[in-house]
């Protein structure tokens, strides 16, 4: 990947002008961190598709005052201490002034913890939920660095909890990766579960890697389940799903958002399958969504739209470039306070594409107010980064992942509310 290349203009611009030096060439490189290999590596390449897909829409709209956006791209192999190492080259060694990942919440939290916090470097991450993420926001523990473009698993819970009973799932067994995103969805979706009229006939952790999970779905298996809510990767999942079916639990599941995934269906054969209903962050469509869905494969050759964390890093990537351009410069600081203003309320509403970026900048440049409505609908970040949205009900049907529904934010607020 290539480095950050100041010209003269460019290195004078950095050191305090307010805009971007009029240069004939110039880059500016932010950091990638993303799973591409190892349990969660078939989410982080569809998410690094998405980013260089908005990249090259918005270099190829005139980019940031004539400089390109390219990414330094990092595998963090699903490892949150190689996602950390990754990110103290980036942030510590070139310099980046904003980074991308991860995308699952042991790696969001580890980069966000031990390198983009302290540093005062802003991070966006397309895919990871836990709650965990807002509390550390919320106890200050984040320098206001964090971002996300999906929904917390505080949500997600209630929705998948609702879900369930709609598809008559009243008493379930439950089996989570042991981690900081399996521990909190859990807990949020038995509140919710519970206080809806479901019953929960046990929960069982399990650690990741294992070569046999034979004894998990066993012990989960006890006290005649109707179901089993598997809250996995596609991976280690698939482990699990064989070894449950195998036992003899029953072929009903419900599954979390990262289980949408070609590679586990196949992985578990889908004759088994034909009753799997999961919730994911969902998307209320704009020109954005239209846009991406008619465009992503192609670019990506071959990957679908509604790939995990697909339509969410391509949001990722355009914040991350209007950042940038609103900033004036390539300071994090700067991009920080820029991130919240590119999503403004009050702004011209911005949809992605090259015209559509290309008319952003031009606002921009007038210094006036941009809104930009991304494949996942509108945004808006809170004080902690986080955003809200609808969650998409799916189910698994002749080895097809189709959409069954939706639960809007107002509806998963409104049971959130009738639970207290």
């Amino acid at each position: 990947m290539k480095k950050l290349i100041f010209t003269a203009a460019l290195a004078a611009m950095a050191a305090g002008s307010a805009s971007f030096a009029k240069a004939a060439d110039c880059t500016i490189t932010i950091g990638l961190d993303l799973e591409l290999t190892g349990e969660a590596g078939a989410y982080g390449q569809a998410g690094a598709k998405s980013v260089e897909m908005a990249l090259k829409d918005f270099n190829d709209a005139g980019g940031a005052a004539g400089c390109k956006i390219v990414t330094d791209t990092r595998d963090s192999q699903t490892q949150a201490n190689v996602a950390v190492d990754q990110a103290t080259q980036l942030v510590n060694v070139k310099k980046v002034p904003l980074v991308i990942g991860g995308i699952i919440s042991p790696m969001s939290l580890a980069i966000l913890t031990s390198v983009t916090a302290p540093a005062g470097v802003p991070q966006i991450s397309p895919a990871s939920s836990s709650p965990t993420l807002t509390a550390l926001g919320r106890d200050g523990k984040t320098n206001g660095v964090f971002f996300r473009t999906i929904t917390s698993d505080a949500l997600q819970g209630t929705a998948a909890a609702k879900f369930a009973l709609d598809k008559g799932l009243k008493k379930i067994a439950i089996i989570h990766v042991n981690n900081d995103f399996g521990v909190n969805l859990e807990k949020e979706f038995e509140a919710a579960y519970k206080k809806l009229g479901g019953t929960i006939t046990s929960v069982t952790p399990y650690n990741e890697k294992q070569a046999s999970y034979s004894a998990e779905a066993s012990a989960a298996m006890k006290d005649g389940p109707e179901a089993l809510y598997l809250i996995s990767y596609p991976v280690d999942g698939a482990t699990i799903a064989r070894a449950w079916v195998s036992g003899g639990g029953p072929a009903k599941f419900l599954l979390n958002d990262g289980m949408n995934s070609d590679d586990f269906i196949k992985a578990v054969g889908a004759q088994y399958l034909n009753e799997a209903y999961g919730t994911s962050s969902g998307t209320a469509e704009t020109d954005s969504t239209k846009y991406f869905n008619a465009n992503y494969e192609k670019f990506s050759g071959g990957l679908k739209p509604d790939a995990p964390a697909a339509d969410r890093s391509y949001d990722a990537g355009a914040i991350a470039a209007l950042a940038i351009a609103k900033a004036g410069k390539p300071d994090p600081a700067a991009i920080k306070a820029a991130i919240p203003q590119v999503v403004a309320a009050d702004g011209a509403p911005i949809h992605a594409g090259k015209e559509e970026f290309a008319k952003a900048l031009a606002l921009i440049k007038d210094g006036k107010p941009i809104r930009y409505e991304g494949v996942i609908g509108p945004i808006a970040f809170d004080k902690f980064g986080d955003i809200t949205g609808p969650f998409r009900l799916w189910q698994i049907k002749d080895g097809k992942v189709t959409t069954v529904g939706e639960m809007s934010t107002d509806d998963v607020n409104k049971v959130k509310a009738a639970l207290k």
